[in-house]
């Protein structure tokens, strides 16, 4: 069992900035690879961001390429989102997520994450 807490959500200016974090208890943070995703409203969830066990290998959705960093901590069990160049079509409840199955990368297939936290909002103003 893994659970998941998201904190640092917020109303920012575009071009702001926001960092976003996860904070995870239960089974050892550092044995599975972790996550972000958002949903806007009418929207399907979204992929933004993913980051393996270890820190690396990590990817990124391409609306969000070059402007977020995903990073974690494993000794504070910790994955972070640092958000810059923030848009107004940024706007979404953002979710982190665990996955704890084996694989050789972490996946953005929103299927493959078994945990999940209860979402930070994020508002970007134009």
């Amino acid at each position: 069992q893994v659970q998941l807490v998201e904190s640092g959500g917020g109303l920012v200016q575009a071009g702001g900035s926001l960092r976003l974090s996860c904070a995870a208890s239960g089974r050892a943070f550092g044995t599975y690879a972790m996550a972000w995703f958002r949903q806007a409203p009418g929207k399907e969830r979204e992929f933004v961001a993913a980051i393996s066990w270890s820190g690396v290998p990590t990817y990124y959705g391409d609306s969000v390429k070059g402007r977020f960093t995903i990073s974690r901590d494993n000794a504070k069990n910790t994955v972070y989102l640092q958000m810059n160049s923030l848009k107004p079509e940024d706007t979404a409840v953002y979710y982190c997520a665990a996955d704890t199955a084996f694989r050789s990368s972490p996946s953005a297939l929103r299927l493959s994450y078994d945990y999940w936290g209860q979402g930070t909002q994020v508002t970007v103003s134009s």
